[in-house]
């Protein structure tokens, strides 16, 4: 059976990103949807590891006020 898609790389390893900034909202925003939630990992193309450190940041910049909990 032949694969109709290929399969997305973690822009953050083909990066070398060590640490996802909260306080770097244009990054974070890609990542959320327009209700405010937060992208899975099959349509983000993270690995495992970098989105649990991107939901990490996006929570602490909630928890900040820098991003919004729900967009209106």
């Amino acid at each position: 059976m032949a694969n109709f898609y290929s399969k997305k790389v973690c822009r953050f390893c083909a990066e070398k990103v060590q640490e996802i900034d909260y306080k770097d909202v244009k990054l974070l925003q890609r990542f959320l949807n327009s209700y405010g939630k937060i992208e899975s990992r099959k349509r983000t193309g993270s690995c495992q590891k970098h989105q649990r450190a991107l939901a990490v940041s996006l929570k602490r910049a909630r928890h900040i006020a820098i991003l919004p909990f729900v967009v209106k």
